[in-house]
């Protein structure tokens, strides 16, 4: 068999020795694009299986459309991964010299690591490219994300096991998989608060924040701000992530990379009229006219309040009108219900809102989970109806 022939080649960076219980581990700082470059070809191998995921009995393929997402975070002006890329070594490939410090010892701790391919090794089978010599184990996607990045310097933080035998490396990769846990999406919109600039996250997180705390509003103390239920407070129906998630879906396509923008000082021009035909509050954010956009929702919800003031009242089971498929499928409405009636950048008030609602052939006890069932058939056969009997234009 003819196989590519490589030359010798080593890449070298600072390392910290760590000792914990499940052995010795080093951390080290590489960049980006060098990371890549040693562990491309086991990136791509998770395109069908790994060894880990096979020793595990599951797959795990790469997910395209999430290296899409970090591809475009890379590029923004605060782009950071803080957190490390778990990667095993052949003991073969690597080697370590600690650094000599002044008083004329040698540290036990820090040093440089040197890792090198084994392009031809007196055995064959153990012949590692350049290419191949670090096994990723977690941060696939991060790493596969910067393999065209060309913007500034972009160090990592790399954990690296040296000679770790395929039970370790499944340990390591159940541990990290299994004890990592997703951050409630409420919870990352109320953190966009802190935010010293405007963005479409934190203008939707104050305006639902708005809705929720002023009394009088069809929202008033309904939304779990942080994903969970209040302390002390009853019928909050919808959370804080859904109710921002739809709003901002009227303000931006794409809002990190306006949030980027924004944060560069850069003025995003307005968008023309095909734009707001979807995007119907653009405009009013870019004009910095907040409240006006929280007008328009609150009225838009105090008629749904007036028309049906006994199902937006129900939180008990089989209730539905303010519950997020209620929420959603009024959302949804919001848009050609707005355009029905103006164009965008103006408030349009309750009764306008009203008079539309009254064309709606439902009484406050349809609205329930057994005639709009629950997840997206019912929030869709909720919009139909509405769209249906009040005629508005939904193109």
């Amino acid at each position: 068999m003819i196989m590519d022939r490589e030359d010798k080649r080593s890449i070298s960076f600072p390392v910290l020795r760590l000792q914990q219980p499940i052995g010795e581990f080093y951390v080290g700082r590489i960049e980006a694009r060098s990371l890549y470059e040693i562990t491309w070809v086991d990136i791509r191998r998770i395109l069908r299986e790994r060894d880990v995921e096979t020793y595990l009995g599951i797959q795990r393929p790469l997910d395209e459309k999430r290296v899409a997402g970090i591809k475009q975070y890379v590029r923004t002006i605060d782009a950071t991964f803080p957190t490390g890329i778990i990667v095993a070594v052949d003991e073969a490939c690597a080697a370590i010299d600690f650094v000599r410090l002044d008083d004329g010892s040698t540290s036990d701790t820090l040093g440089i690591m040197t890792l090198t391919n084994l392009p031809e090794p007196e055995e064959p089978e153990k012949r590692v490219l350049f290419g191949n010599i670090a096994k990723v184990l977690d941060g696939q996607h991060r790493i596969d994300a910067l393999k065209d990045y060309d913007g500034p310097r972009f160090d990592l933080n790399v954990t690296i096991f040296v000679g770790p035998d395929i039970s370790d490396q499944a340990g390591i990769f159940a541990t990290v998989n299994k004890t990592q846990t997703k951050v409630n999406r409420s919870l990352v919109y109320d953190l966009f608060a802190l935010s010293k600039t405007r963005s479409p996250e934190r203008t939707c997180h104050e305006i639902t924040v708005a809705l929720d705390s002023k009394e009088g509003s069809p929202f008033y103390q309904r939304i779990k701000r942080l994903g969970v239920a209040t302390e002390g407070r009853f019928g909050e129906t919808l959370s804080q992530a859904n109710v921002v998630d739809m709003i901002i879906g009227y303000i931006s396509k794409n809002p990190s990379a306006d949030r980027d923008e924004l944060r560069r000082g850069r003025k995003i021009p307005p968008a023309d009229a095909d734009i707001l035909q979807r995007l119907i509050f653009r405009n009013m954010f870019l004009a910095e006219k907040d409240l006006d956009i929280a007008k328009v929702i609150w009225n838009f919800f105090a008629a749904v309040q007036e028309r049906w003031p006994e199902a937006w009242a129900n939180t008990g089971r089989g209730a539905m009108l303010n519950k997020t498929n209620g929420y959603r499928a009024l959302m949804r409405y919001l848009r050609p219900a707005y355009l029905h009636f103006t164009a965008p950048g103006a408030v349009v008030d309750v009764a306008k809102f009203r008079t539309l609602f009254e064309k709606v052939n439902l009484k406050d006890s349809d609205f329930n989970t057994e005639l709009f069932k629950p997840g997206s058939s019912g929030e869709s056969a909720l919009y139909r109806k509405i769209l249906d009997d009040t005629g508005v234009d939904a193109t």
